[in-house]
């Protein structure tokens, strides 16, 4: 590899520890693309909520699978956002697809074979001429396994719970800490313990975990670690 030639740089981690955060900060600084998978994962669990595919409060996996290729997600700028945001089938979802009712579905969307069959393949094709900072739960260990960097994302439940509490707060939404650590805790054991591509720290990921960490913090950590990567390339 070239010296000029941009780097992959996938980000995992759990819910609510700000991976989305950082990969827009670190893909603003190297001027790099930025790609959201969990906005794409969201999209899809707003359509199935969107076309009743949640019977009995239990997704129809067959419905869904039947029903993906009615689904275009695609990334595309928009005035109110400084970055290209989430389209579902030609529609702007970007404040949607991260309300409550959407979040305690994308765990159970994500876990369909054939769901992270489609989304995986747009996601590479999305990164791979390089320079990209993408973020999710398998970007690592399944969407780029040979990424030159690989970051894995963690922080105390606790600390979690209250920003992701205080984030929905301040978007309007009424929302008890107690619902949204629930939620989270679900979250995690669904990512976890799913049967495809279960959340994991990929070989080779380095830990960043930010209980403690300000956001300045964490992206000049992440900032060192690109220049490690770089040196090394060279």
């Amino acid at each position: 590899m070239s010296a000029s030639k941009p780097l992959t740089i996938a980000i995992d981690g759990y819910s609510s520890t700000g991976k989305s955060t950082l990969a827009k900060t670190l893909a603003q600084q190297l001027n790099y693309a930025y790609i959201d998978t969990g906005a794409m994962y969201r999209a899809v669990a707003l359509f199935a909520l969107q076309n009743n595919f949640f019977p009995n409060e239990v997704l129809d996996q067959n419905a869904l699978t039947k029903a993906l290729h009615q689904i275009d997600v695609k990334f595309k700028k928009h005035e109110k956002y400084p970055q290209p945001v989430v389209y579902l089938n030609g529609i702007c979802v970007e404040e949607e697809i991260r309300q409550m009712h959407v979040s305690a579905r994308v765990s159970e969307v994500a876990a369909v074979k054939a769901v992270r069959e489609k989304l995986v393949h747009l996601q590479q094709e999305m990164g791979k001429a390089g320079g990209v900072v993408m973020d999710g739960r398998d970007i690592g260990t399944v969407v780029f396994p040979n990424a030159e960097l690989k970051i894995f994302m963690t922080a105390n439940p606790e600390v979690r719970a209250i920003r992701r509490w205080e984030e929905l707060r301040g978007k309007g939404e009424k929302v008890t800490l107690t619902e949204v650590r629930e939620n989270l805790l679900h979250r995690d054991h669904l990512d976890t313990t799913r049967d495809e591509s279960p959340l994991t720290q990929a070989p080779g990921a380095l830990v960043l975990d930010n209980s403690n960490l300000t956001r300045d913090l964490q992206l000049e950590m992440a900032l060192d670690w690109v220049r490690a990567v770089q040196k090394i390339e060279r």
